[in-house]
């Protein structure tokens, strides 16, 4: 594929099979996505072909979430098979008319043929189970999309693409906007699919769960690789290790690569797809793993004071925004130390009450009270009014919050050329940066606030793979206080040691507690009352 300015990669030859589940990864611009468009037709590639077998159907997940407003929710579903939609819309059609004719009967009759070949008797009723199970209830599935909240139609458009067992499936993001429990039930849905899944993801815990082989767009190339995300990250770590060492005996590489393989093959997630990976992971040699070009950011966060006896206090805190309760009487104490997670099914709930811990939003009634020692630096969910100076370039935005002894221009290019920002990079002007980029000009900023205490309202999205990686161990090893919403389930479980869930009826305080933990106690109790 070649654009004008640059080639995103060139003699690509792959074959994807049934049972398999196949991670697109890749640094940001890549051109992962673009990929996905190529094989669904959206983009004709410079050179080559893409072939599929022609009684074969390809669905994907669409990313514009406006696109039906004007048809209800059950509809949409339905034209993610696209033929059986118009066979079905067609057929009723003919039957609706009032001159109905004998040729109407024997078009009708060859309608009635192709819609029994599809199963279209069972098609309303499959689509209505679909979703149920993504949580859409039956009075939502008779309403307009355009009347449904943000987070409901993502979940209609994700049925849509599920909704007839389509023999290739893409997936550009899917979990994105879904709840905790809605991307369990995607993980083990796509954990079970007996067809071909092509999937993009920024989520390590997803494609950890659900995928067989790692689809890696690297060095103007795309190449497939055995086994899940972790085995492909550690795989190509172990490979720079094995090139560092020329001198050692080929045996003892040899035996390095056994030790890894039988470590990962004993730890499959998944038990259907277990034995075709252990048989797949065996057959690896060590010409097979081969080292990554990524690079990751250095983010540390080093306060410049201990924190004393006391974090925050929230007391009564209450928020309505448009004249809908958004916080109901929300109190809770946190301590020196403690990494929090504040989770909610609404991105809005969960984001309201972060910016009134910021500071930047005030709460209509009740108290946050921080404790005397604390000095805090917070990222907002949308950086953009952050970034709109059009008469500041990346450099100068930086040295804005940098002490006298950093504001020279040759610690501060060395300082985001550690955020990955190389040469005239840092003269881009502010207002065209990149998500990703200004995610990791911020980050940048909160590091030479030396703060104590530190709030991110969902910090990884806009971000790759090795920046989440490498902010997900820099807060791993911050010794001070950490208050974060995110949607990123490994980022969570590896960071927060303290979970609160905000809801309609108050909140859930669990002190203590792991991600893995709270969601295990969530989901035994949700059977307990389905039992009941």
């Amino acid at each position: 594929m070649q654009f004008s300015d640059r080639k995103l990669y060139e003699d690509v030859n792959l074959k994807f099979t049934p049972g398999n589940c196949y991670g697109i990864i890749g640094a940001n611009g890549a051109g992962k996505s673009t990929f996905l468009k190529i094989l669904e037709g959206k983009l004709s590639p410079t050179t080559g072909t893409v072939t599929m077998d022609p009684h074969e159907r390809m669905s994907s997940l669409r990313q514009d979430h406006f696109a039906f407003d004007d048809q209800t929710v059950m509809n949409t579903v339905l034209q993610g098979y696209q033929r059986l939609y118009e066979v079905m819309t067609a057929k009723d059609a003919l039957y609706a008319k009032a001159d109905f004719s004998e040729a109407d009967g024997v078009e009708a009759g060859k309608l009635e043929a192709e819609f029994a070949e599809m199963d279209g008797w069972n098609a309303e009723a499959d689509a209505a189970q679909l979703l149920q199970s993504l949580g859409i209830t039956a009075d939502q599935q008779t309403a307009m999309m355009g009347d449904l909240p943000e987070g409901e139609k993502v979940k209609v458009l994700l049925a849509q693409a599920l909704f007839g067992k389509p023999d290739v499936l893409l997936l550009d993001e899917p979990t994105n906007g879904l709840d905790p429990q809605t991307i369990s039930w995607l993980e083990d849905f796509l954990a079970d699919y007996e067809n071909t899944v092509l999937v993009v993801s920024h989520d390590r815990h997803f494609l950890n769960a659900v995928c067989t082989m790692m689809c890696d767009v690297d060095f103007g190339k795309i190449e497939l690789f055995v086994g899940n995300y972790d085995f492909w990250l550690q795989s190509s770590q172990l490979a720079l290790q094995l090139r560092s060492q020329q001198n050692a005996k080929k045996e003892e590489q040899i035996k390095q690569l056994q030790e890894f393989i039988a470590r990962f093959s004993a730890n499959a997630s998944k038990s259907k797809q277990a034995t075709s990976r252990k048989k797949q992971l065996d057959k690896i040699t060590l010409d097979d793993i081969k080292p990554s070009s990524r690079k990751y950011p250095f983010i540390k966060f080093t306060p410049e004071r201990e924190l004393g006896n006391d974090l925050v206090r929230v007391a009564n805190v209450s928020k309505t925004i448009d004249g809908v309760p958004v916080l109901d009487n929300v109190s809770f104490i946190l301590r020196p130390g403690e990494k929090t997670a504040i989770i909610s099914r609404s991105d809005v709930t969960a984001s309201i009450l972060m910016q009134i811990l910021a500071g930047t939003m005030q709460p209509d009634t009740g108290s946050v009270t921080w404790g005397v020692t604390t000095s805090r630096a917070s990222m907002p969910r949308d950086l953009n009014p952050e970034f709109a100076d059009e008469r500041l370039d990346i450099l100068e935005w930086l040295r804005q919050f940098a002490s006298k002894e950093e504001s020279d221009n040759t610690f501060l290019r060395g300082f985001l050329g550690q955020m990955l920002f190389r040469g005239d990079d840092v003269l881009k002007q502010t207002p065209v940066m990149s998500g990703g980029e200004k995610v990791r000009a911020y980050l940048a900023k909160m590091m030479l606030s030396k703060a104590n205490v530190l709030l991110f309202d969902d910090p990884t999205n806009h971000l790759d793979l090795e920046s989440i990686t490498a902010l997900n161990d820099a807060l791993i090893d911050f010794t001070g206080g950490l208050i974060f919403t995110s949607h990123d389930h490994q980022f969570i479980q590896t960071i927060a040691d303290h979970i609160i869930e905000v809801g309609p009826k108050g909140i859930v305080d669990r002190a203590g507690t792991s991600y893995d933990e709270f969601m295990a106690h969530e989901v035994a109790q949700q059977q307990v009352q389905n039992i009941y």
